[in-house]
Order: structure tokens, then sequence, then C-alpha cells
């Protein structure tokens, strides 16, 4: 039995170790790096994101102990954004840094700008809101810089040129070390590549997409594709689909679940749709192969996703301490997803993409990246 890494506190304040993290394979558990993309950043394969929890769900407290947990079992990327919780999680962020007082060489922030505030010039991705918007952002989280800075959203209303522009100035003042894209299309990341080349500017290193059992085509079939032809990396987000790959909204919606917060309707609706119960009855055939392996339906689905070797990253979002011991715990898994089991779940989901023309990029662009 190993030595646990952290404490939590129970409710009577006794500082007790948290039971999740007694493990008797810490070598199969452990968390592994890789480069991101074909940066030479090395991330851990599993990082640890701030949506939802940060400065809204969770309070200081929680937060500085999720993120204490979290950088001390080797997560050595936490994820941010402008817009979660309206600044409020970057905030919150940068007060643990500052207290924990960590050597900032020995981890990854990122943020993510798109949505700053209520003026038109407070959104979007225009070379002023870039540069005030990371500027804003740094100054939340109290930081001379961020590690990466992700556009979160394409702007078809700003031109590449001057997007790709604003990105390598921020870079090049030292607010920023990389930049890389969220919720791009492989085209949009394809032109922003090739501005970069064409204008001899800095192109983006990475793409984070959401992934799970439920949405695959993109990360499966789209980004590989990406990496090997102009070396962007994956980074995932969302391998519990907002925790309904849980197996917790299989009776309804629980009162203190995601999908009951206010503004997440959205979320509701899908959990209760048709297709959405076609899912739950989907989880419940999973959820015997997760019986059969001795982990959760949670700990399964973040396995699955870790196990594609061609992600560098599956971002984790959690909002108690023993969640994020469990969802850590589930790369203990990952070796034991064998082919046969996977081909299970294949048959199970019966969503494998395949491959398709999605549109070659335009002569141009071609031409610009044989230069």
């Amino acid at each position: 039995m190993t030595t646990p890494t952290h404490l939590f506190k129970a409710p009577t304040n006794r500082l007790i170790p948290c039971p999740a993290c007694f493990d008797s394979s810490p070598r199969s558990q452990s968390v592994r790096y890789t480069n991101l993309g074909k940066s030479g950043l090395r991330v851990s394969n599993i990082g640890f994101g701030t949506w939802v929890t940060f400065g809204g769900q969770v309070t200081d407290e929680v937060a500085e102990e999720l993120l204490t947990v979290a950088y001390e079992r080797g997560i050595n990327f936490f994820d941010t954004a402008e817009v979660y919780s309206a600044g409020k999680a970057e905030l919150v962020l940068g007060k643990i840094l500052k207290k924990k007082q960590w050597r900032r060489s020995s981890y990854i922030i990122s943020t993510k700008i798109y949505w700053g505030g209520k003026a038109e010039t407070e959104k979007g991705l225009s070379r002023k809101h870039i540069i005030e918007g990371i500027q804003a952002s740094l100054g939340r989280l109290q930081l001379d810089y961020v590690d990466i800075v992700f556009a979160n959203k394409a702007d078809s209303h700003v031109p590449m040129e001057e997007i790709v522009r604003a990105m390598t100035f921020v870079i090049n003042q030292g607010w920023a070390m990389y930049w890389g894209t969220s919720r791009w299309s492989t085209m949009e990341i394809m032109e922003s590549y090739s501005v970069a080349r064409q204008f001899n500017l800095i192109p983006p290193i990475a793409e984070q997409a959401e992934y799970h059992y439920f949405q695959r085509e993109k990360v499966e079939i789209q980004m590989p594709e990406m990496y090997h032809k102009i070396g962007v990396g994956t980074i995932t987000w969302s391998p519990l689909a907002c925790g309904i790959l849980s197996g917790k909204y299989d009776d309804g919606i629980p009162i203190y679940s995601r999908a009951a917060l206010k503004g997440y309707n959205w979320l509701k609706e899908k959990i209760l749709s048709e297709e959405g119960r076609r899912q739950q009855a989907k989880l419940r055939d999973i959820a015997i192969i997760a019986d059969q392996l001795g982990c959760s339906l949670a700990q399964l689905a973040i396995a699955w996703c870790v196990k594609n070797e061609n992600i560098s990253q599956v971002l984790l979002g959690a909002s108690t301490v023993d969640q994020l011991c469990e969802d850590i715990q589930a790369l203990q898994y990952v070796p034991k997803l064998t082919g046969a089991i996977m081909e299970e779940i294949e048959r199970i989901l019966g969503n494998k993409p395949r491959p398709r023309d999605y549109g070659r990029p335009r002569i141009k662009y071609k031409l610009w990246l044989e230069l």
C-alpha cells in the first residue's frame, strides 16, 4: 500500500488520508508526460480544468485542496479562461498559486481568450481584445505570463492574419510562451498555420476539443492529420460529457448535479432527450465492463480517452477531492483496456467514425506548407 500524497479535511476538521488515493499499483497509476504536439512543452497526460467549479460551484478552500492534490499527484497543467465564472476562476486560481508558492517553472498555466466582457470590444479575437484580454487575465492570475493562451473560439469577423499577428505579439512580449486554439475547425487551424508560415509568425501548437464516447469524429479522424501535417497536438476536455458518462443521470437529474445548475438547461434537455435515453442505455451495458475491470463507469470513460495515443492530454474537472482522486486512479486501468475490451466497447457504442473528405486545404495553403 502506498503512502497517500495528500490529506483532506473531514467534517470534524481532523486531517485524515483520502481513501481514494490508496492504490496497490502506483506504477500503473502514475501520471505520464509527453510533448504537446510537436512542440517541446512536456505536459502530463491528464490536466486539471477550472470550468464551472472554481469561482462558482466550489468554495475557495475546496479549490485549493483540489489544486494541491492535482499538483502533488504529478499533474502539471492547469487550465482556465477569462469567461469562467466571469473571471472569478482566474482570480481563485491566482490566489492559490500565490499562496502555495510552487516553483513557477514546475507547472503550466493556460487561459483562453474570447469572451471578456459585455462591451462589443471586450469579446472576440481582435488584436485589441487579445492584447487587453491577456493583460486582464494576467492581472487576475497574478502572473507575469501564462504558458499557453488559447483562442477560445474561431472569429469569422476578424482576419486570420490579425489573429496570428496578435498572438505572435503576445508571445514576443513575454505574456505567453505558446498559443493554441479551442473548438476551431481543422480548416481554420490550417489557415492559421499557413498565415504564420507566409508572414514568418508563430503558429498554434495545440487544439482543445471535446472528446468522449459520444463525441469522436474530430479527435479520432481529423486531428491526427493535423498533427502529422503541421504538428498541432490535441488536448481534450469533458471526458465524462459534463457528467453524463458517470452514470449519475441514469435515474434523472440529481438536485446537486451540473445539469441542475442555473444556465445549464441545455444539458438537462440533452440528458432527458430521446438521444440522451439511448446513451444511458448504452452506458448500462458499458457499466458491465467497468464492473468486470473493478472500476467505476467514470474511470472507464476517462481511461478510454487516455488510451487514445493521438491525444496529448485529457483535461479533468472535479468538485470534490474524492472525485478527483477517483478520476486520477483511472490511469491504472488504461493498460487493462485490451484489444478485446476496446472492441466490446466499440460494439456497444456503435458510432466509430469513418474517414471522409473534409475538404482539402486550398491550393495556396498547400503551397505555403511546401515552402
